[in-house]
């Protein structure tokens, strides 16, 4: 499904960045106004809306299994993943189902109901960051791949530990699309370049039971397994999503709402805001995820694109949700 051409591309207001990156694998992110959103897939990317971000320093790369090795080691962080749930925040669970561990895919035998998560999808005791698939896996020979099984708390501490922060929606998708305005992907306007390469880890075959792997993985892939984008940010679609820091709400302002001028680095809702309204009993904040994943297929969940988005609850941990960082300049903090 091809973005409307009629979407202004990225127009940059200014080339150079201000001075060398703070920090090593980091990527200027020129300051532009661009037309976020799309208006041509799923509803919570609607409308399509112009938007100014200024410049920024992103991490060229997701924060990998080593990176946060390092951060563990220096400050003995334990994860939401291997912490158990506090009862108080859930309200009528069984005090036999609040026990520590994450969820994690569990690929079905064959064609299940695709309106059921329940079939793909197993929380699983003792799989955390260390063992993303189960309390007898590891991420031995896995330094390179991007970790996972980190809830929002996780990925601020690391954050701060790193002295960066979490890049905001806009931030992230101005970033994810590589200099590239009114197109559906990172690279163009087609899923695979010039119909036979692939450039980001996703699902081929039919979703959630037959996974071809013709892009060369199954699960998650190393970090530079596929090429850059135009600004040179690594995987920044597919192989995992990544968390903002924006509060989540299920549709974007339009421009009318903002007629005089496009909304300089615009926010999120507030937390309330957020809160799924299906579980009116459960008051626990939604954040929005960016970039799609290596379960995404064209026949399940068409995110691995920069428009697209998604609600996830900031005590939710993965097998295939993960992170980067950004550094604003001293200026815009």
């Amino acid at each position: 499904m091809a973005e409307p051409t009629t979407a202004e591309p990225i127009e940059t207001l200014e080339d150079a960045g201000p001075g060398p990156a703070p920090f090593p694998d980091m990527v200027w992110i020129p300051p532009a106004v661009f037309r976020m959103g799309s208006d041509g897939h799923y509803p919570e990317e609607r409308p399509a809306h112009l938007v100014s971000v200024d410049g920024f320093w992103i991490d060229r790369y997701p924060v990998t299994n080593d990176r946060f090795a390092r951060f563990v080691k220096d400050t003995n962080h334990r994860t939401l993943a291997e912490l158990p749930p506090d009862p108080s925040q859930y309200p009528g669970a069984l005090p036999d189902m609040l026990y520590a561990g994450s969820l994690v895919f569990m690929r079905p035998h064959g064609p299940v109901d695709r309106h059921n998560p329940g079939n793909w999808w197993a929380f699983l005791r003792g799989a955390d960051w260390r063992h993303p698939y189960g309390p007898n896996s590891t991420i031995d020979g896995r330094g390179n791949h991007p970790v996972v099984h980190v809830a929002f708390s996780d990925v601020t501490a690391f954050a701060k530990w790193e002295g960066k922060a979490i890049p905001t929606e806009a931030e992230w998708e101005l970033g994810a699309r590589g200099g590239l305005g009114g197109k559906a992907y990172a690279w163009g306007d087609t899923l695979l370049l010039n119909g036979q390469q692939h450039m980001a880890n996703t699902w081929q075959g039919e979703f959630p039971w037959q996974n071809l792997g013709l892009d060369g993985y199954e699960n998650t892939s190393p970090v530079d397994a596929f090429p850059p984008n135009g600004y040179g940010v690594f995987d920044m679609i597919g192989n995992t999503w990544e968390w903002t820091d924006d509060w989540y709400v299920a549709r974007h302002e339009s421009d009318a709402a903002k007629p005089c001028c496009a909304p300089r680095n615009p926010r999120g809702a507030s937390e309330s805001d957020s809160y799924d309204r299906r579980q009116p009993q459960i008051k626990i904040g939604r954040k929005v995820i960016k970039g799609g994943s290596h379960l995404c297929a064209p026949n399940y969940c068409r995110r691995y694109r920069p428009a697209a988005r998604y609600p996830e609850t900031v005590d939710t941990s993965t097998c295939h949700l993960g992170f980067r960082c950004i550094v604003r300049p001293p200026s815009l903090r």
